[in-house]
């Protein structure tokens, strides 16, 4: 594996290392759970990542704990990250895990920084970080605490039931700044599901989470994502999708159309190839010009769930103003002031 080239002494790491080579320490666990699975532990050198200006990603700054997913879902846009440390993209990907075990103090540090400025964070962006690996790690009791303590809007992604673990930390969390939840749910059908995300929870399960969250006050949206073309797009299978996500009371529904950016293309392909061989060319002309399906497309479909939202009485969200720590009391020991943000959020 490439570890030498995120070394400190390496030429490529100088502006951005990620952590030493020698810092890498390997694992397997014998249970039933993580059979099949290695775990790369690494004390990464930085945890807060800016997002790049060319990215269509509604938000600045990101953090994610583990890099591959054992949800295996095929059309996984990470996959490609894999190959920046000579990782295989494919079931390398879905089984060689690295764990940034001292995620949440790197985080800590790097809130309580003079030039931080409380920019809203987003997780769960690249690989999911309530992901199998989580309830071994325990990683993000200790980052949301880090954001609660500093008052540090934030919003989560996922597809893992072990949010809920963590339900009192948000519920504290969301009483001084803005907390943002979406759980992504792309379709109910279960033999896709079976397919296409193997390692994941059932939509139901998913749809439960959603369910618990906004009974506990903490509102969540769903994130339709992916509609797969010709596989979970027919008007029944929207309609199916959306009447769900409105019954487990989630607070908004977007939808997202499948995009194969390199490393996933080539994986998603081979699964669509051994699974749906007539649907091969029909792929090769809809995504011909890139990893993005054609506009028309992507509004026929935003169009459709819309509606259909709209029809089951699921209407637009207005995000709060970000709360904030109350100013300390006259014994209390002086504290920066928090500049104002703007609160960004994660749909």
């Amino acid at each position: 594996m490439r570890w030498d080239q995120l070394a400190e002494n390496s030429a490529r790491a100088r502006d951005a290392a990620l952590f030493d080579a020698d810092a890498v320490t390997t694992r397997t666990f014998d249970t039933p759970e993580f059979r099949g699975v290695t775990f790369h532990e690494i004390r990464a050198k930085s945890i807060v990542n800016r997002v790049p200006g060319a990215s269509r990603m509604p938000f600045e700054w990101t953090v994610n704990p583990y890099r591959g997913c054992t949800h295996a879902c095929v059309y996984c846009f990470a996959r490609k990250t894999h190959s920046y440390l000579d990782l295989d993209t494919g079931l390398g990907f879905d089984s060689q895990i690295v764990v940034k075990v001292n995620a949440p103090e790197l985080l800590r540090r790097h809130l309580a920084s003079p030039r931080w400025r409380g920019e809203h964070i987003a997780m769960g962006t690249n690989v999911d970080c309530y992901q199998r690996a989580e309830g071994r790690y325990r990683l993000m009791p200790g980052i949301i605490s880090a954001l609660h303590d500093h008052a540090n809007p934030f919003s989560i992604l996922t597809k893992g039931t072990l949010i809920l673990r963590d339900l009192d930390l948000l519920r504290r969390a969301s009483e001084v700044t803005e907390v943002g939840i979406s759980v992504s749910v792309g379709f109910t059908d279960h033999e896709l599901w079976r397919t296409v995300e193997p390692g994941t929870p059932a939509p139901e399960r998913r749809l439960d989470v959603v369910r618990t969250l906004t009974g506990h006050g903490i509102g969540c949206g769903v994130l339709m994502a992916p509609v797969i073309p010709f596989l979970s797009d027919n008007p029944a299978q929207l309609r199916a999708t959306v009447r769900a996500i409105a019954a487990s009371g989630a607070t908004s529904v977007t939808p997202l159309v499948l995009h194969l950016r390199p490393g996933a293309r080539e994986w998603f392909m081979a699964w669509l190839e051994r699974n749906h061989p007539h649907l091969v060319r029909r792929y090769e002309r809809l995504y011909a010009e890139g990893a993005y399906a054609p506009k028309w497309y992507q509004r026929r479909i935003t169009g459709q769930v819309h509606a259909l939202a709209q029809e089951y009485g699921m209407g637009p969200t207005h995000a709060g103003l970000p709360r904030r720590i109350p100013a300390p009391g006259p014994e209390a020991p002086e504290h920066r002031a928090e500049p104002t943000v703007t609160q960004l959020t994660l749909l």
